[in-house]
């Protein structure tokens, strides 16, 4: 949490934003694993909502009254029953004072809020769900059927949200830092413990064990696998075996700020030449973003950049053909790239995503092309401001199903040797990530150590300590 001064500044800039009506931002709940006493811990809460009234507890809402320039913590005391299971937990009201706000109600007085704001026929803002008990709890208050809330949803708050949470303060930089120091030493921990034989859940159990020591938790569930080429691969119980990659997608929460990391390594701890041929073209575009990243410029025309790149150099190992911008301007280079070059990164590691990715990572300027396969996977395609943090993780991924089908149906045969990609089948895939900043002139990566990997550097690391 940051002192009270911040959110007292957030909420009033907030209400200058959305101008008029009332503003209802749930907190989270528990949510039951499977049965009410078991829940999944800890309790995450929602992002928004922490943006702007900062308190961890479940079972809150914060409440905005624009026109009256009102505030309220609405939330019921806990009892001695839960104090006994759970300890102590300071009052609504006490809760409220920390993030500088004077009034409080209990949880039943919500529906009566609501129903005077409705006859007056006074906006009453809320966010997209994403939770069913907010969902239904939207429906007892509104009266809006769940199937209709993401449309029902305040397009002015949402926009004001995305606004605000998109240009991250110096406090927030801050704790994404510290949150990138923890993935450097999950990210490395992998890079020691690889070697045949180990299972990847082995691994992948280890990288979430230093997020869980270190910080609050994983920011998503870990992605560890030598199947590369499936972009959200968790862990098995399979072997890791000499000769093959094994690619590592993981970040943590710290402070309520995410890291999100992706290294990929050779398993026998020394890259083939045909691994090193390949991982260097996604070394390369990962720094080149470095060098065309910047206030001003649009994130699209980046990705773009990086797929001509790629092209250029793919074309070098014979795996495609033809003009480069006509390559692209058809989508061949999805053949290896199938998603975006980033997203923006924060609170959510996949910031405010649930608010619509239109309206994050895309404005009136900028629209993103939902027809191309690749392109339609774009998250961040909007103009590039100061404060922004983006990740930059370009892959080339062989995907065997995808090779049959684009060769059966022809598509994008002018530009792609499929006789060559047949040959690379089993390579898996190689995917490079590092968190962005966008500072005044540029961009620089975050945290205070790279985890290592150029191919040199990341050979001696792991050389060094698998003695």
């Amino acid at each position: 949490m940051f002192n009270k001064e911040t959110y007292i500044r957030r909420r009033s800039e907030l209400k200058k934003l959305v101008g008029n009506g009332v503003i209802i931002l749930f907190g989270n709940n528990e949510a039951p694993a499977n049965y009410p006493a078991n829940g999944y811990a800890p309790m995450r809460q929602d992002s928004s909502f922490l943006y702007y009234f900062g308190q961890h507890r479940d079972g809150l809402v914060g409440v905005i009254d624009i026109d009256n320039d009102e505030e309220l913590l609405i939330g019921d005391d806990i009892d001695v029953e839960d104090i006994v299971w759970m300890g102590y937990t300071p009052s609504v009201a006490d809760l409220a004072a920390e993030v500088g706000v004077s009034k409080t109600a209990p949880m039943k007085e919500l529906k009566a809020l609501c129903n005077d704001a409705l006859r007056l026929k006074r906006p009453v803002h809320f966010l997209p769900p994403y939770r069913f008990d907010t969902k239904i709890q939207i429906m007892d208050l509104l009266g809006i059927h769940p199937s209709q809330q993401k449309e029902a949803a305040s397009l002015q708050l949402i926009k004001a949200v995305v606004k605000m949470r998109a240009t991250k303060e110096p406090q927030e930089i801050e704790a994404i830092e510290r949150a990138c120091d923890v993935g450097y030493a999950m990210h490395t921990t992998a890079q020691l413990l690889i070697r045949p034989g180990i299972t990847e859940r082995f691994v992948g159990g280890q990288v979430d064990g230093v997020a869980r020591s270190l910080a609050q938790g994983v920011s998503f569930a870990t992605i560890f696998t030598q199947h590369g080429e499936i972009m959200h691969g968790n862990p098995s119980d399979a072997k890791l075996e000499e000769g093959r990659l094994a690619l590592c997608d993981a970040g943590c929460e710290l402070n309520d700020y995410c890291s999100d990391n992706t290294r990929t390594m050779p398993v026998s701890g020394k890259f083939s030449q045909r691994q090193l041929e390949i991982y260097t073209i996604v070394e390369a575009c990962h720094d080149y973003v470095l060098e065309v990243a910047k206030p001003g410029v649009k994130y699209a025309d980046v990705h773009f950049a990086v797929c001509r790149l790629m092209t250029e150099r793919l074309k070098e190992l014979g795996l495609m053909k033809g003009d480069t911008d006509e390559a692209v301007a058809a989508g061949a280079h999805a053949m290896f790239l199938p998603h975006g070059l980033g997203h923006m990164m924060g609170m959510d590691v996949h910031d405010m995503e649930g608010l619509g990715q239109i309206y994050v990572g895309f404005d009136e300027e900028t629209r993103p092309n939902l027809e191309q396969f690749g392109t339609n996977c774009l998250r961040m395609g909007r103009r590039l401001e100061e404060g922004f943090v983006v990740t930059d993780e370009p892959g080339i991924y062989f995907i065997p199903h995808l090779i049959d089908l684009w060769r059966k149906e022809g598509h994008c045969a002018e530009f792609l040797n499929f006789d060559k990609l047949e040959t690379y089948k089993d390579f898996g895939g190689i995917r490079i990530e590092d968190d962005l900043l966008i500072t005044k002139d540029g961009c620089r990566f975050m945290g205070k150590q790279r985890i290592p990997y150029h191919p040199d550097e990341l050979e001696a690391f792991m050389a060094d300590n698998q003695k």
